[in-house]
């Protein structure tokens, strides 16, 4: 059974950090891409960051890239988006997701929704004073 398990939100102030993790099991993460998704009240959700499992690349929305930094620990099989500088447009419940590398749209669109079949539950980030 697929699980991606997201843990390490809350509330931090405009310029905080805060690390989410996504605990994966259930499937072989080496065939996988692994990505985080933001949806914001009444926003669409988006895409902020994938990885490669297998290779390490990343991919970054511009409006994260140079704040948000996602890793792998192999061992532990999980995922983490380390999120610097952080303002309150960040703020929004944030998903971790699971693309089969083969046999999606992942390599084209690593930050679409569309390529990915497996998600988490959530975890809520707000950043305010």
């Amino acid at each position: 059974q697929v699980q991606l398990v997201e843990s390490g939100g809350g509330l931090v102030q405009p310029g905080g950090s805060l690390r989410l993790s996504c605990a994966a099991s259930g499937f072989t993460v080496d065939y996988y891409g692994i990505g985080w998704f933001r949806q914001a009240p009444g926003k669409e959700r988006e895409g902020v960051s994938s990885i490669n499992w297998a290779e390490g690349s990343t991919y970054y929305a511009d409006s994260v890239k140079g704040r948000f930094t996602i890793s792998r620990d192999n061992a532990k099989n999980t995922v983490y988006l380390q999120m610097n500088s952080l303002k309150p447009e960040d703020t929004a419940v944030y998903y971790c997701s699971a693309a089969p590398k083969y046999g999606s749209t992942w390599y084209v669109r690593p930050l679409s929704d569309e390529s990915y079949h497996y998600w988490g539950q959530g975890t809520q980030v707000t950043v305010s004073s």
